[in-house]
């Protein structure tokens, strides 16, 4: 295993489009998204990083493969769903950066690179002026029968990052979940950081 990080923003992001649609419809068809991949929604949603100049992808490299890839935005760039929440609550959207997903293949867990995708995406963002990252993750009932015995949370992984649980901060996405024939709401739950200390 060679493995190593590269960081690239903006434009440069293009070539990694298609690794980052096929890691998302890997990693988040498992527990808690249950996410039966739309090539056409990950087109639409993936297009937001190529355009905006303060976009960052980390990947995870094995050899010359994308094993892992982590994502950040300015929230002001990306779509109207992720913005609305904020929106709604009278926040300035100008100081905060948003953290798309992390995703990366078992093999490869375990091994720090968690850590280093929130390293190098805050460091991205305190470097562009950003004073505040946030990123959401889906809500699911504690007992639901769909829930792996062997599943655990990240809740603990990213609260020893500094981030904390909005009470009172979701924002709502659709998507076809595996074994369904169409698309349904899920509610996805916002953590936040200050970047300021």
């Amino acid at each position: 295993m060679t493995l190593h990080i590269l960081s690239c923003t903006g434009e440069a992001v293009a070539p990694y489009l298609e690794d980052l649609a096929r890691l998302r419809t890997t990693v988040f068809r498992d527990y808690p998204y249950l996410y039966e991949g739309s090539t056409d929604y990950e087109s639409d949603y993936l297009m937001a990083y190529a355009r905006s100049p303060r976009s960052v992808f980390v990947l995870a490299l094995d050899d010359q493969e994308v094993v892992g890839a982590a994502t950040g935005i300015p929230l002001l760039d990306d779509q109207v769903a992720f913005q609305l929440p904020f929106r709604k609550k009278g926040y300035a959207l100008e100081p905060i950066f948003y953290f798309g997903e992390s995703v990366l293949l078992h093999a490869y867990r375990g091994k720090g690179i968690g850590h280093r995708f929130f390293d190098e995406r805050e460091t991205h963002a305190r470097r562009n002026g950003f004073k505040q990252t946030v990123f959401c993750a889906v809500e699911r009932d504690e007992h639901d029968p769909r829930r792996p015995p062997e599943y655990r949370s990240n809740d603990g992984f990213w609260a020893k990052r500094g981030y904390q649980r909005q009470r009172d901060l979701f924002c709502e996405l659709s998507w076809r979940e595996l074994g369904q024939e169409e698309a349904s709401p899920h509610l996805l739950r916002f953590w936040s950081r200050s970047l300021e200390f």
